[in-house]
């Protein structure tokens, strides 16, 4: 997969990037997404959101050059021309869990597809990574659908060099026959600010508003 070398001399985020680089700087924000729409037109088709919540995720992510922004395996800072999600899978078995990675889709049933095709091979393995090798151009995402949430924090002991974002969905609840889907954004304050956080946030929103057309 193509990864484009930033020159950080002349790049306009590099006053930013150094300062935020240096000083580690993370953070998290958490939005409930109203998915009431979402789960009606999943409904239909008998699709699963977690699925859909990776496919739009994913769809975000490589819209906005921001969040595909890291460093490479040479150490190079760059952006990959395009992400894949490394998604989490749970074992009813041991309560433990994989990490297992799909390719990039435009369409969602193929996607949905080959999200379940994934999971059927890989499930109950007893491994963390058990579908190798894992692409560098990937982006964590998880969910926990036992229990809501109103924030929520992931801390990466790794220098600080993660610059990727860490996404993770939570249990949805119901009010006033809404339903509401807790997500949490964790992004590098160095190649992203509270704007791009909220551009994620909106961006999410007005998929799942506009899930008819996808779905």
């Amino acid at each position: 997969m193509e990864f484009s070398i930033i020159n950080r001399d002349n790049w306009y985020r590099k006053e930013y990037f150094e300062h935020y680089l240096q000083q580690q700087t993370t953070f998290s924000m958490t939005n409930e997404i109203n998915i009431t729409v979402l789960m009606k037109n999943l409904k239909k088709k008998g699709y699963k959101l977690y699925p859909a919540f990776i496919f739009m995720v994913t769809r975000i992510v490589n819209s906005h050059r921001e969040f595909r922004t890291c460093f490479n395996s040479e150490g190079n800072l760059g952006y990959w021309a395009e992400i894949c999600p490394c998604y989490t899978i749970f074992d009813n078995r041991t309560h433990t869990f994989s990490a297992i990675w799909s390719p990039n889709m435009n369409n969602f049933s193929e996607f949905h597809f080959q999200y379940e095709k994934d999971v059927r091979k890989y499930n109950g393995t007893g491994s963390l990574f058990p579908k190798e090798p894992i692409p560098d151009n990937n982006i964590p995402i998880s969910m926990i659908p036992w229990s809501s949430f109103k924030a929520f924090n992931l801390n990466i002991n790794n220098g600080g060099n993660f610059l990727l974002p860490i996404i993770t969905g939570g249990k949805y609840s119901q009010v006033n026959n809404e339903l509401f889907l807790p997500v949490s954004l964790q992004i590098h304050h160095s190649v992203c600010d509270g704007y791009h956080a909220s551009v994620f946030m909106n961006d999410l929103q007005r998929f799942a508003n506009e899930s008819e057309d996808w779905v």
